[in-house]
């Protein structure tokens, strides 16, 4: 019993900034949300936190033939693409700097106690530009006069 009250006693909680703590992540589904919805929150995660992490799973990739092995890339997903996408409409808008880029596969399982497929992800870490706020406040100064 002493070893457990000396485990809960040396448990160490972290703050927000822990690295498990992602309350700037946005995953992009496939078809949950149109791309401006995407880009409209990434600004606001942006404001509040500095940075955004966008994240998105491909489809899962099940070579059933010799004839899906030669069209693999009919088998990623659009929410990949949508991440991408949402990240140059930042960059070229002048909003966010790249950070860093991540790719890898997950296994995970279609059917409980099925054969697990791989799936693609992507997560891109977008921070502020230097001119963010500048633009951020132009944006919201042009928005209040065409409502005028």
């Amino acid at each position: 019993m002493e070893g457990i009250t000396d485990g809960v006693n040396n448990i160490n909680i972290s703050d927000s900034s822990s690295v498990y703590s992602k309350k700037n992540r946005i995953q992009v589904s496939n078809t949950k949300k149109p791309l401006f919805f995407y880009v409209n929150l990434a600004k606001r995660y942006m404001q509040q936190h500095n940075e955004v992490e966008l994240s998105a799973l491909g489809m899962g990739v099940k070579f059933t033939s010799f004839y899906a092995l030669l069209n693999w890339h009919l088998y990623f997903s659009i929410a990949i693409a949508t991440v991408v996408t949402i990240a140059e409409i930042l960059k070229n808008n002048g909003l966010a700097v790249e950070k860093k880029i991540m790719t890898s596969t997950v296994d995970m399982r279609e059917d409980a106690g099925g054969r697990p497929i791989q799936k693609a992800k992507i997560e891109i870490l977008l921070g502020k530009s230097e001119k963010f706020d500048e633009l951020m406040a132009a944006a919201a100064e042009e928005a209040i006069e065409y409502e005028e």
